[in-house]
């Protein structure tokens, strides 16, 4: 049985993955909060805007953790948490800080689960975006 090693989430990625998600906001004139969490869930970066919403810290961070629990973009699990959805009692039924607004995106490394990344401050789709577009920017 051979066994392959994927490099972890470091923290040079992590910061690469704030400043993508940054840039593209900037570019839309959006202030967010960013969010970046290892494999294991703990936190690697964080940054939010001067401007950004308060509230937008503590989104970013449930968003990110949430794809990061379920390996899914959080943007792909909102059906799933309605009423006659396959999660429709996750959000309650669960001590964990789960967040079921699309912005957290999963982050692989040759196809294995590294990390995640959360995005709070804009619409929900505009943080998808920005978080999207920061894990393709990265190697």
């Amino acid at each position: 049985m051979s066994t392959t090693t994927v490099a972890p989430l470091t923290i040079q990625d992590a910061e690469a993955l704030v400043t993508a998600a940054r840039r593209a906001a900037e570019a839309a004139e959006v202030t967010v909060s960013v969010t970046v969490l290892d494999a294991g869930g703990h936190l690697l970066a964080f940054r939010r805007d001067d401007r950004a919403v308060l509230i937008s810290g503590e989104t970013s961070t449930r968003k990110a953790y949430t794809a990061l629990q379920l390996n899914a973009p959080t943007a792909d699990l909102v059906e799933a948490v309605q009423p006659g959805g396959l999660f429709h009692t996750l959000p309650t039924a669960l001590d964990r800080p789960l967040l079921f607004i699309a912005g957290g995106v999963p982050v692989h490394r040759d196809g294995r689960l590294i990390g995640a990344i959360g995005v709070g401050g804009g619409a929900p789709e505009q943080d998808h975006g920005f978080a999207t577009a920061a894990v393709e920017t990265l190697a």
